[in-house]
This record gives C-alpha cells, structure tokens and sequence, in this order.
C-alpha cells in the first residue's frame, strides 16, 4: 500500500493490502477516477479520512447475462408497478442512496458531499449512469455507477420499497444488454448481489476482463431506458 498524489499514478495491484487497500491521497478529479477505474481501483472512505484507493482480491462481478431472478422476484416484478428509467434523476439517486439507511444507521456514510460533486461531474461528462426506480410517480429505488468501455463500475443502490433496488439492476442489464456490455463491476461480495448471480473471481482475472471490456466499442445507443418492471419479468 503506498501514499500516492501524482497526477493520476497508482502502484501495482500486487502492492494492495491483504484488504485490498492500494493507495492514499490523490483527489476525485474526473481524470483521476476514470484513470483509476481503467486499472480496477476505487475510491472508498469515510469522512475524516484521507482519499482511499482499493482494489480487492477476489472482485466481486456480475455478468449480464447471468442476472439471477427468482420465481417470488418474477411476481413481485409483474405486480409492482414500478416503471424503470434510466439518467432522468441521477442527482437525486446518488442523494437517495447517501442518505438510505439499514438497520437504524445511515448505511453510505462513504458517500460525502465531495463524492456527490465527483460523480455528478462524471454524470455532465457522460460516464455516470443511474437507473431509477418510480412507482406511481415517486422515485422508491435506484442505483448508479460509472460505464467506460463496455465495463459497467456499479457504485451504490438504494430502496425504499421492497424490491426497488433489485427491479433497478433488472432494468441496468436489460440495459446493458442492449448496449452489448461485458460485465458489471460490484466490487465487494455481499449474500444479496450473490442471489442475484454475482461471483467473485481473482483479481487477475478481474482485470483481464476489463482490459478486454474497456477497449471494446459498445454499440452508441443513448442510455434512454423507460420499461415497466413487469416487461421485466
């Protein structure tokens, strides 16, 4: 792990801490993330830390075309009436998701206003992406993340209506399916993306996947999703 403020530099992956922890220091320019995403790395702090860079290994992945989706999700799906639509609220979804809560403790404290400013800036560059979930006109789940290449870096996801969360990484794959994406990034392992058909896999590996995802030319369709969960199904 090494101390890092170098426009755009990070040390070898092999130099990460058994945790994952690479680097410190830097700044969430949009040249810095995109820079740190192209080789597998991550901002994830706290407030009151420095910048963290991170790159676990194993890498938790989803490829598309293994989204998992149970019989109960199925029906929960075609009776929800949750609409899906994509880069209508990111500002709104990044908030939601800073703000959510689980257990009685504010579940993405890591989310702090410079991160918000970052990625909204990724967003007007056209790199950010959300997916929001609307149900009867009032936004109850979302998720968003960064897509470079045909990588999609998946950063949080929020739900304030059972399902809404997943019913928004339903509508990101049918997204990204059209879009002709390798792979989703979700960086961590957690039981509830594995339920859905997420994996982890070396590192190495992780990165292979990416030097070949983010070089490929995914087809240049605008990211205009608006289907209603149930099509989902």
């Amino acid at each position: 792990m090494t101390t890092r403020t170098e426009p755009y530099q990070f040390p070898p992956l092999e130099e990460a801490t058994v945790d994952g922890l690479l680097a410190i220091g830097g700044d969430l320019s949009s040249e810095r993330l995109l820079a740190a995403y192209r080789k597998g790395i991550f901002p994830w702090y706290n407030p009151g830390q420095p910048i963290l860079w991170w790159s676990p290994d194993p890498r938790t992945v989803l490829y598309p075309s293994r989204l998992r989706i149970s019989r109960s999700l199925r029906k929960a799906l075609r009776h929800s009436h949750f609409h899906i639509t994509t880069d209508t609220a990111f500002d709104r979804v990044i908030v939601e998701c800073a703000e959510s809560k689980r257990d009685g403790t504010v579940a993405s404290t890591w989310i702090t206003t410079d991160m918000r400013s970052a990625y909204l800036n990724l967003y007007r560059l056209g790199y950010a992406h959300s997916v929001e979930t609307w149900q009867h006109n009032r936004l109850v789940g979302g998720l968003y993340g960064v897509a470079i290449g045909g990588i999609f870096f998946g950063e949080s996801m929020f739900s304030v209506t059972r399902d809404a969360s997943k019913a928004a990484l339903a509508g990101l794959v049918s997204q990204l399916l059209q879009l002709e994406f390798r792979l989703i990034d979700c960086q961590l392992p957690s039981t509830h993306l594995f339920s859905l058909g997420a994996q982890s896999i070396p590192r190495m590996e992780f990165v292979e996947e990416l030097q070949l995802g983010i070089n490929s030319k995914q087809m240049s369709i605008p990211w205009e999703l608006a289907i209603d969960a149930g099509d989902l199904a």
